[in-house]
Protein backbone atom coordinates (compact mmCIF):
# COMPACT_ATOMS: atom_id res chain seq x y z
CA UNK A 1 0.00 0.00 0.00
CA UNK A 2 1.42 3.36 -1.05
CA UNK A 3 0.73 7.07 -1.06
CA UNK A 4 0.21 8.77 -4.39
CA UNK A 5 3.35 10.63 -5.39
CA UNK A 6 4.80 12.95 -8.03
CA UNK A 7 8.32 13.76 -9.25
CA UNK A 8 9.41 16.73 -11.36
CA UNK A 9 11.53 15.22 -14.12
CA UNK A 10 12.48 18.50 -15.75
CA UNK A 11 11.36 21.83 -17.10
CA UNK A 12 12.03 24.32 -19.85
CA UNK A 13 11.60 28.10 -19.82
CA UNK A 14 10.14 30.38 -17.17
CA UNK A 15 9.45 34.07 -16.68
CA UNK A 16 12.07 35.16 -19.19
CA UNK A 17 10.73 32.82 -21.89
CA UNK A 18 7.18 34.07 -21.36
CA UNK A 19 8.28 37.71 -21.45
CA UNK A 20 10.35 37.34 -24.61
CA UNK A 21 7.44 35.64 -26.31
CA UNK A 22 5.16 38.55 -25.38
CA UNK A 23 7.74 41.04 -26.64
CA UNK A 24 7.97 39.41 -30.07
CA UNK A 25 5.71 42.11 -31.54
CA UNK A 26 7.87 44.92 -30.12
CA UNK A 27 11.52 44.49 -29.14
CA UNK A 28 13.00 41.27 -27.75
CA UNK A 29 15.75 43.07 -25.82
CA UNK A 30 15.46 41.34 -22.45
CA UNK A 31 18.28 43.18 -20.67
CA UNK A 32 16.75 46.60 -21.25
CA UNK A 33 13.21 45.50 -20.40
CA UNK A 34 13.59 42.83 -17.65
CA UNK A 35 12.60 45.25 -14.86
CA UNK A 36 9.17 45.45 -16.54
CA UNK A 37 8.75 41.67 -16.52
CA UNK A 38 6.66 41.30 -13.29
CA UNK A 39 4.11 43.89 -14.41
CA UNK A 40 4.04 42.49 -17.93
CA UNK A 41 3.29 38.96 -16.80
CA UNK A 42 0.68 40.14 -14.32
CA UNK A 43 -1.06 42.15 -17.02
CA UNK A 44 -0.98 39.27 -19.50
CA UNK A 45 -2.63 36.93 -16.99
CA UNK A 46 -5.21 39.52 -15.91
CA UNK A 47 -6.16 40.25 -19.52
CA UNK A 48 -6.43 36.53 -20.39
CA UNK A 49 -3.66 36.94 -22.95
CA UNK A 50 -2.18 33.55 -22.08
CA UNK A 51 -0.44 32.49 -25.30
CA UNK A 52 3.07 33.52 -24.12
CA UNK A 53 2.69 31.17 -21.14
CA UNK A 54 2.53 28.21 -23.52
CA UNK A 55 6.26 28.57 -24.33
CA UNK A 56 7.46 26.79 -21.18
CA UNK A 57 7.03 23.14 -20.23
CA UNK A 58 6.88 21.11 -17.00
CA UNK A 59 7.50 17.36 -17.02
CA UNK A 60 6.28 15.11 -14.17
CA UNK A 61 6.27 11.42 -13.29
CA UNK A 62 3.13 10.56 -11.33
CA UNK A 63 2.33 7.40 -9.36
CA UNK A 64 -1.37 7.39 -8.58
CA UNK A 65 -4.48 5.27 -8.25
CA UNK A 66 -6.54 4.66 -11.37
CA UNK A 67 -9.49 6.72 -10.09
CA UNK A 68 -7.22 9.76 -9.73
CA UNK A 69 -5.58 8.99 -13.08
CA UNK A 70 -9.03 9.38 -14.67
CA UNK A 71 -9.28 12.84 -13.10
CA UNK A 72 -5.95 13.71 -14.75
CA UNK A 73 -7.31 12.65 -18.13
CA UNK A 74 -10.59 14.56 -17.88
CA UNK A 75 -11.03 18.24 -18.73
CA UNK A 76 -7.36 18.71 -19.56
CA UNK A 77 -6.04 21.28 -22.04
CA UNK A 78 -2.61 20.97 -23.63
CA UNK A 79 -1.43 18.13 -21.37
CA UNK A 80 0.44 15.11 -22.74
CA UNK A 81 -0.11 11.92 -20.70
CA UNK A 82 1.35 8.46 -21.23
CA UNK A 83 0.59 5.81 -18.59
CA UNK A 84 1.80 2.26 -18.04
CA UNK A 85 -0.68 -0.23 -19.44
CA UNK A 86 -1.62 -3.63 -18.08
CA UNK A 87 -2.47 -4.55 -21.65
CA UNK A 88 1.22 -4.64 -22.59
CA UNK A 89 2.79 -5.99 -19.43
CA UNK A 90 1.89 -7.86 -16.28
CA UNK A 91 1.62 -5.50 -13.31
CA UNK A 92 3.84 -7.56 -11.04
CA UNK A 93 4.13 -4.89 -8.35
CA UNK A 94 0.73 -4.83 -6.67
CA UNK A 95 0.66 -1.18 -5.66
CA UNK A 96 -2.57 0.23 -4.33
CA UNK A 97 -3.97 3.20 -2.45
CA UNK A 98 -6.32 3.30 0.55
CA UNK A 99 -7.54 6.72 1.78
CA UNK A 100 -5.59 7.69 4.90
CA UNK A 101 -8.50 9.62 6.38
CA UNK A 102 -10.52 6.39 6.52
CA UNK A 103 -8.07 5.08 9.14
CA UNK A 104 -8.71 7.87 11.64
CA UNK A 105 -12.31 7.11 12.69
CA UNK A 106 -13.76 3.90 14.09
CA UNK A 107 -16.60 3.92 11.54
CA UNK A 108 -14.41 4.48 8.50
CA UNK A 109 -11.58 2.31 9.86
CA UNK A 110 -13.70 -0.78 9.20
CA UNK A 111 -13.94 0.19 5.52
CA UNK A 112 -10.24 1.00 5.38
CA UNK A 113 -9.43 -2.60 6.28
CA UNK A 114 -12.18 -4.06 4.09
CA UNK A 115 -10.89 -2.15 1.07
CA UNK A 116 -7.36 -3.30 1.87
CA UNK A 117 -8.48 -6.94 2.08
CA UNK A 118 -10.61 -6.66 -1.06
CA UNK A 119 -7.73 -5.14 -3.04
CA UNK A 120 -5.27 -7.82 -1.99
CA UNK A 121 -7.74 -10.52 -3.00
CA UNK A 122 -8.35 -8.78 -6.35
CA UNK A 123 -4.61 -8.63 -6.99
CA UNK A 124 -4.34 -12.36 -6.30
CA UNK A 125 -7.19 -13.08 -8.74
CA UNK A 126 -5.47 -10.89 -11.34
CA UNK A 127 -2.29 -12.96 -11.25
CA UNK A 128 -4.15 -16.30 -11.01
CA UNK A 129 -6.40 -15.38 -13.93
CA UNK A 130 -3.43 -14.31 -16.03
CA UNK A 131 -1.65 -17.58 -15.38
CA UNK A 132 -4.71 -19.74 -16.11
CA UNK A 133 -5.84 -17.86 -19.24
CA UNK A 134 -2.41 -17.60 -20.90
CA UNK A 135 -2.32 -21.19 -22.28
CA UNK A 136 -5.96 -20.90 -23.37
CA UNK A 137 -6.20 -17.42 -24.89
CA UNK A 138 -2.55 -16.54 -25.43
CA UNK A 139 -0.46 -14.13 -23.39
CA UNK A 140 -1.72 -10.94 -25.05
CA UNK A 141 -5.43 -11.64 -24.59
CA UNK A 142 -4.82 -13.04 -21.09
CA UNK A 143 -3.24 -9.74 -19.99
CA UNK A 144 -6.12 -7.78 -21.52
CA UNK A 145 -8.66 -9.94 -19.70
CA UNK A 146 -7.00 -10.36 -16.31
CA UNK A 147 -6.78 -6.60 -15.75
CA UNK A 148 -10.54 -6.51 -15.13
CA UNK A 149 -9.72 -7.79 -11.67
CA UNK A 150 -7.65 -4.68 -10.94
CA UNK A 151 -9.51 -2.23 -8.72
CA UNK A 152 -9.87 1.56 -9.07
CA UNK A 153 -7.38 2.04 -6.25
CA UNK A 154 -4.61 0.13 -8.07
CA UNK A 155 -1.70 2.48 -8.74
CA UNK A 156 -0.05 3.09 -12.11
CA UNK A 157 2.75 5.36 -13.28
CA UNK A 158 2.00 8.22 -15.67
CA UNK A 159 4.35 10.50 -17.59
CA UNK A 160 2.77 13.99 -17.78
CA UNK A 161 3.94 17.10 -19.59
CA UNK A 162 2.27 20.51 -19.33
CA UNK A 163 2.97 23.81 -20.94
CA UNK A 164 2.78 26.50 -18.27
CA UNK A 165 -0.61 27.72 -19.46
CA UNK A 166 -2.07 24.22 -19.23
CA UNK A 167 -0.44 23.78 -15.80
CA UNK A 168 -2.25 26.89 -14.53
CA UNK A 169 -5.52 25.55 -15.98
CA UNK A 170 -4.89 22.26 -14.15
CA UNK A 171 -4.14 24.07 -10.89
CA UNK A 172 -7.31 26.11 -11.13
CA UNK A 173 -9.36 23.00 -11.81
CA UNK A 174 -7.76 20.47 -9.45
CA UNK A 175 -6.06 22.53 -6.73
CA UNK A 176 -9.50 23.55 -5.53
CA UNK A 177 -11.71 22.83 -2.54
CA UNK A 178 -14.24 21.43 -5.02
CA UNK A 179 -11.81 18.82 -6.38
CA UNK A 180 -11.58 15.29 -4.98
CA UNK A 181 -9.06 15.05 -2.14
CA UNK A 182 -6.62 12.75 -3.94
CA UNK A 183 -6.27 14.81 -7.12
CA UNK A 184 -6.19 18.03 -5.10
CA UNK A 185 -3.25 16.72 -3.05
CA UNK A 186 -1.50 15.70 -6.26
CA UNK A 187 -1.97 19.19 -7.76
CA UNK A 188 -0.60 20.73 -4.56
CA UNK A 189 2.49 18.51 -4.70
CA UNK A 190 3.10 19.52 -8.32
CA UNK A 191 2.75 23.21 -7.51
CA UNK A 192 5.17 22.90 -4.57
CA UNK A 193 7.76 21.21 -6.81
CA UNK A 194 7.55 24.09 -9.31
CA UNK A 195 7.70 26.69 -6.54
CA UNK A 196 10.83 24.99 -5.15
CA UNK A 197 12.84 24.94 -8.40
CA UNK A 198 16.23 26.54 -7.58
CA UNK A 199 16.42 30.12 -8.80
CA UNK A 200 12.62 30.48 -8.98
CA UNK A 201 12.43 30.60 -12.82
CA UNK A 202 8.60 30.73 -12.70
CA UNK A 203 8.30 33.19 -9.80
CA UNK A 204 6.51 36.06 -11.56
CA UNK A 205 4.45 33.79 -13.79
CA UNK A 206 3.13 31.96 -10.74
CA UNK A 207 2.37 35.27 -9.03
CA UNK A 208 0.54 36.44 -12.15
CA UNK A 209 -1.91 33.58 -11.64
CA UNK A 210 -2.15 34.04 -7.87
CA UNK A 211 0.41 31.48 -6.70
CA UNK A 212 3.24 33.04 -4.71
CA UNK A 213 6.57 31.36 -4.06
CA UNK A 214 6.33 29.88 -0.57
Amino acid sequence: MNHNSVELLGFYGGDKTHSLSAWTSTERDYDSKKSRMPNLLGRLAADNHHTPFEKSSLHFLVDTDIATHIHLLKHRIGVSINAESARYKELKEDKYYVPADWYEDIKTNKWYHRLQTWTEESNKMYHDCLEDLTPVLGRKRAKESARFFKTYNSQIVSDMQFNFRSFMHFQGLRNSEHAQLEVRELAQQMLKLVQDIPGNPFEYSLKAFGYDIK
